[in-house]
């Protein structure tokens, strides 16, 4: 053996059968990394965050006006966010995380969804739903962060309660308060305008038909009309016997 090699001794790569176990480990190595370069799987994973949270975010916000319907979205949103976590964290990642790790993930996953939900949806619909608006947007401040620390993994969840988290809680409250009050100021001008139905100043409404107004009641007062000079049977009466005597 040469001094070369004795100084620099053959390295195992990845692929080799003696660090991996033989060449399963390998062929299984290969498909993970394919699956993680694969372009249509980064984009629908990428794809999928976006299209969940959005789903969520309008049902959230619109609940109110159709509970039956925007449930249904808001789980069909949750099922999109969901697989596009599986996607991204489960399958792509370099090192697939062990059950009670993934049962987190996924936990932790379904609260960032509609923590983001929350706040997107109360941004894009607060002049609709101000009150509702100025509740959602902190609120989905303080869920998103806190499902985010728990769901990375690199991040300790004691982390919540750090300078970060109290940040994210003043925030929060600043948001909620000046929020408030632009929703009051929205809702004042709403409200008076309603009040002015049925005021006298607007004309009241005539519920007489043109028939019924023609038809106007006899007076008790006014004279019974002359009878007509023609007679019932449409016969005018002989001259010089009007009075039925005889002259």
């Amino acid at each position: 053996m040469s001094t070369s090699q004795l100084i620099d001794p053959p390295v195992l790569t990845e692929e080799s059968p003696a660090l991996k176990g033989g060449r399963a480990a390998a062929r299984k190595a290969r498909a993970r990394r394919a699956r993680k370069s694969s372009l249509a799987a980064r984009y629908l994973g990428y794809v999928g965050y976006f299209v969940g949270a959005g789903l969520i975010s309008g049902a959230v916000v619109h609940h109110p006006l159709d509970p039956a319907r925007y449930t249904r979205i808001a789980l069909y949103g949750v099922l999109v966010f969901l697989a596009a976590t599986i996607l991204n964290d489960i399958v792509l990642a370099s090192h697939r995380p062990r059950l009670p790790r993934m049962l987190v993930l996924i936990g932790a996953s379904l609260l960032l969804s509609f923590g983001i939900g929350m706040l997107s949806g109360g941004l894009q619909h607060f002049d609709d739903f101000p009150s509702r608006g100025a509740v959602l947007v902190p609120l989905g401040m303080i869920v998103s962060f806190i499902a985010f620390v728990i769901k990375d993994a690199e991040t300790p969840w004691q982390r919540i309660f750090s300078l970060m988290g109290l940040a994210v809680l003043l925030a929060a409250l600043v948001s909620f308060i000046g929020l408030r009050q632009v929703a009051v100021s929205i809702e004042e001008p709403a409200e008076g305008g309603g009040h002015s139905h049925g005021s006298a100043e607007e004309p009241e409404e005539d519920t007489h038909s043109p028939h019924d107004q023609d038809e106007t009641p006899p007076s008790q007062d006014a004279p019974p009309p002359s009878p007509s000079p023609t007679a019932d049977n449409g016969t005018s009466p002989e001259p010089g016997h009007n009075d039925g005597h005889s002259h």
